[in-house]
Parts: C-alpha cells; sequence; structure tokens
C-alpha cells in the first residue's frame, strides 16, 4: 500500500522594515531550506536574499497577480515548500496574501507564520500612547472625500488608531485629521523605522500639521501614524441620588471622606464630590 505523500508547508516569513540585521535566524533558515518564495517584488527580495547569500527560484506574487498566482502556488504546495515574503514587514498585514492563506487552510495545507517585523506594531510599542486595545486600519484613503469619511468614522473609536501613509499625502492627511479630530487630539508620528534617521515623536494632530505645512519635515517611505482614542471629557452628574448620601454621610464624616465613600458608592470621581461639598459648605457660612 502505497503511503499518501504529505502536502508542503506555506510559511509566512516577516522582512526588515529597514535596518537588515532585524531578520531573524529562524527566516534565514527556512529561506534557505524552501523549495520556491512567493515575493511581493522580485528585485527587493532578490536584494535581500544576496544579502545573506541565498539562492531560490522565486515566484511573482502581488496584489495585481494574487488570484491568479494563487491556484498555481497551490499547486506547489502539494509536494513543495514555499515562503511567502512581502516587500517589508509581516506578509499579509496590509499587503497580498490573505487569499492565499485562507485557501491554504480550505486544502489542509499547513501554514506556518515566523514572528518579526511588523511597522505598525514596532511604532506602537514606542508610540507613548495606550497599546493595550488598539485597531489597525491599513492606509488612508488618497481620495480626500474618501479619507475625510474615514477619518470622520473613527472620531468617537475609544481604541488607539494606527494607520500607514505615504511622504507625498502626509501633508494632506495632517490636515483631515486636525479637522476632523481636532487640533489637540495626540497622536505619535513614527518615520524611517529602525534606519538612521529613525523619529518617533509624541505631539499634537496641529502640531505635526504645522510642521508638514512649513516644510520643517520631510519623509522618505512610509510613515505610520498612531492616533490616540476618543475620550470622553463630560462629568458626571451630581444626582439627587448622590446628593442626599452626602448630606446624610457629611454630619459623620470629614469632606475628604464623604466623597471617598460616596466615589464607591456611585462610581464617579472624589475630586468632583469633593469640590461639590466646599463649594456648597462656603455657600453656607455667607
Amino acid at each position: 500500500m502505497k503511503k499518501k505523500k504529505k502536502n508542503g508547508k506555506l510559511f509566512i516569513v516577516p522582512t526588515p522594515i529597514g535596518n537588515m540585521k532585524d531578520i531573524t535566524y529562524r527566516a534565514i533558515k527556512v529561506l534557505n531550506k524552501i523549495d520556491y518564495i512567493a515575493s511581493e517584488n522580485y528585485k527587493i527580495t532578490l536584494k535581500l536574499l544576496n544579502k545573506f547569500n541565498i539562492k531560490k527560484k522565486i515566484i511573482s506574487f502581488h496584489k495585481y497577480n494574487e488570484h491568479k498566482n494563487t491556484n498555481l502556488i497551490i499547486k506547489k504546495l502539494k509536494n513543495k515548500n514555499i515562503a511567502l515574503i512581502s516587500n517589508a514587514g509581516t506578509p499579509t498585514i496590509n499587503d497580498p496574501g490573505f487569499i492565499l492563506v485562507k485557501k491554504c487552510h480550505k486544502k489542509k495545507i499547513k501554514v506556518v507564520p515566523l514572528p518579526g517585523a511588523c511597522a505598525a506594531i514596532t511604532a506602537l510599542s514606542a508610540s507613548g500612547i495606550p497599546s493595550n486595545k488598539f485597531c489597525f486600519e491599513g492606509f488612508l484613503p488618497s481620495q480626500e472625500k474618501k479619507r475625510c469619511n474615514t477619518i470622520k468614522k473613527i472620531k468617537f473609536e475609544k481604541r488607539t488608531i494606527i494607520f500607514y501613509e505615504s511622504p507625498h499625502r502626509i501633508k494632506k492627511s495632517l490636515k483631515n485629521i486636525v479637522e476632523k479630530l481636532g487640533p489637540l487630539r495626540k497622536m505619535t508620528l513614527a518615520r524611517e523605522l529602525t534606519k538612521y534617521w529613525e523619529s518617533i515623536k509624541l505631539q499634537t494632530a496641529y502640531y505635526f500639521f504645522k510642521k508638514y505645512k512649513n516644510n520643517s519635515l520631510i519623509c522618505k517611505g512610509e510613515i505610520v501614524l498612531i492616533i490616540s482614542g476618543y475620550k470622553n471629557k463630560k462629568k458626571k452628574k451630581i444626582s439627587k441620588k448622590i446628593k442626599k448620601t452626602l448630606y446624610i454621610l457629611k454630619p459623620l464624616l470629614s469632606l475628604t471622606k464623604t466623597a471617598l465613600v460616596t466615589s464607591k458608592i456611585y462610581n464617579i470621581k472624589k475630586n468632583s464630590l469633593y469640590k461639590y461639598l466646599l463649594k456648597k459648605q462656603n455657600n453656607d457660612k455667607k
């Protein structure tokens, strides 16, 4: 009885986003062992392979031929191992590959992801903006109307928002961010990540817009924008129920303790209750 041949594996291999030293030992090992490389850009991939003295057959795989070449790669994966790589960073994150990976799962072909460089996560980790909850939105639309609509939709998003942007559109995008999210919205602009001229700065949206408007910031390569989530600054009203509790506790406790106990009961800020009690006390003395 003949043994059933095992399918090959699809390896998701991240590549450096700037500094070539950021490639992992495992990535180099995998690229040396696989049979083919599915590449977003032949020239960029060849440069990487030459750097590490790797010689492999390259299959073109970009957004214009993704549908067509997915079937070609699936056929080869019946008995060959293939690595998927993008121009830079982790494949399928705003790059071609989703369709291929989905089809691999359907055909019971094992997908092996390697950890590695990703511009969005690299920038987020050093942004100074909360990173426990975030959403990644990819590139902002090139058309201004669509771009403004996209920015408007995330105005009340409480999580941190991550966008990619290109150097020739950044000035227009910053203008739209100021208009739709307000000039004081905190954001981090990360450029030239992992390179010599790397810059990661936390400031207001208006600060960055002004810098670019005056041409005092010049960028090459992709930019990562980390925008702080919406914060509801409306103060919780002191209801009649809360006031009643304050009046009951006030004769028994100090103002500070009265405010503290009541704040814990109603989940309201202690300072606002203390200020209310103090104001009330001063008015009563008049």
